[in-house]
């Protein structure tokens, strides 16, 4: 190592001498700005309008689907029943097996309508036996269930099922 002190030469870039032109963001250049802003632009009722077409043709095509599609039955006549029939045999929110007896008549008019009440422990039914398909040219067996408590003989309250069919 030398023992002199001569300190180490920097050369330093005049900053006057710096080109920025070639660094500058195109789209802040004020020529441009105003061509690219108004570019892709529209008015906001053409815009409203638009979307309300998109929406009037998805809302047409939604009802159009809806009504070609069909639906379980066309029959919608079980779970009315079905909350007849809870209505005459609960007490309390229990169902009891008894309580089928005091159906009468639940089903409306021209109409057949089978019960039954399902625990682990049993199975009661009132009414009559539904049929396995439909008569041809009849409509189809509308059906509805829900879960209940259950009173058995000596006091227990038991989970069950509560179903219903309704057919002509």
């Amino acid at each position: 190592m030398s023992s002199s002190s001569t300190p180490d030469t920097v050369s330093y870039t005049d900053v006057t001498d710096f080109d920025t032109s070639k660094y500058r963001n195109p789209s802040r250049d004020d020529s441009r700005q105003s061509e690219s802003t108004r570019r892709g632009q529209t008015t906001p009722i053409v815009a409203l309008v638009a979307l309300f077409a998109v929406c009037a043709g998805v809302s047409l095509y939604a009802t159009a689907v809806v009504d070609l599609t069909p639906s379980g039955t066309g029959n919608t006549l079980a779970d009315p029943t079905l909350e007849r029939v809870y209505d005459t045999t609960s007490e309390g929110a229990v169902v009891s097996p008894t309580g089928l007896s005091r159906i009468g008549r639940v089903a409306p008019d021209g109409y057949r309508v089978a019960v039954v009440l399902t625990t682990e422990r049993g199975r009661w039914t009132n009414g009559e036996q539904p049929p396995a398909e439909p008569a041809a040219g009849s409509e189809r067996i509308d059906t509805a269930a829900r879960p209940v408590a259950v009173s058995t003989v000596n006091g227990a309250v038991l989970w069950g099922h509560l179903r219903v069919w309704v057919w002509r």
